[in-house]
């Protein structure tokens, strides 16, 4: 592991994190997860059984992969530490994925509920991974507030368009203090790959995979993108020019 992806006081190999939602089947979600190479896999705390019987969501991810309990749903600060807190007891974890909607049709997410939400939440005690907008101040203040990582939207969930403002997403990154997680808005392995070298330390996705006609053709391509995005950025893009730059030498060439 020459590379590790650091995230809450942890060190992971991957840095694709994955979603459960929207799989045909279980069987299909769980083969897809796999192929990811994936360790972390965020649930919806309010959408699944938190009981560990035989075929539950929590039962067949459990021991597995880290378990990213997620706010999905909530509107307001009040509920999503509610929620938190429940997840925390149930699933044993003070990670939480902090998500609170701020518009239902472009589920946007509200930052200044988030704001409130994260910092009651790293006074409990949690580690903070909040899905946000990629304004660099509200981010920043986010950091601030002892976020373990930011994770703005690339585009809005689900629409499957990339990343809307690569700009603004290299500049967080370049500014953050703590990781930067895509989450949101990747369509396809292009997408996932662009993030990382832009900066981003790693990417959160669900849909792009979920409702692929191959789940885990395409979460075996996420993989490769993600590594192949990292190292491009370890690696070192040559300058954008304006103009033609022959590879080879233009002098003692045959016949000049």
């Amino acid at each position: 592991m020459d590379d590790p992806f650091q995230l809450g006081g942890e060190r992971f190999a991957s840095r694709l994190l994955i979603g459960t939602a929207g799989y045909p089947n279980q069987q299909l979600m769980l083969d897809a997860i796999q192929a990811s190479g994936a360790e972390i896999v965020t649930v919806s705390i309010r959408r699944i059984s938190l009981e560990g019987y035989a075929e539950s969501l929590v039962d067949a991810l459990g021991g597995r992969y880290r378990l990213l309990p997620n706010t999905a749903g909530c509107a307001t600060a009040k509920d999503a530490v509610l929620t938190a807190e429940l997840a925390r007891e149930a699933l044993e974890t003070n990670w939480v994925k902090l998500e609170i909607i701020g518009d239902r049709e472009t589920l946007w997410p509200d930052m200044e509920q988030l704001l409130g939400a994260t910092q009651t939440l790293v006074r409990a005690g949690f580690v903070v991974l909040p899905y946000c907008s990629d304004d660099l101040v509200l981010c920043l203040r986010l950091a601030d507030l002892g976020a373990a990582a930011v994770m703005p939207l690339g585009s809005p969930i689900g629409s499957g368009r990339g990343i809307a403002n690569p700009f603004a997403i290299e500049l967080l990154a370049q500014r953050s203090p703590v990781p930067v997680i895509l989450d949101a808005g990747i369509g396809t392995a292009s997408d996932a790959a662009l993030a990382l070298e832009l900066g981003c330390a790693g990417v959160l996705l669900n849909t792009a995979v979920a409702k692929a006609a191959d789940p885990r053709l395409m979460a075996d391509a996420m993989r490769q993108a993600v590594i192949a995005g990292r190292q491009a950025r370890r690696a070192g893009r040559i300058p954008k020019r304006s103009h033609a730059e022959p590879s080879s030498p233009q002098l003692g060439l045959v016949g000049s």
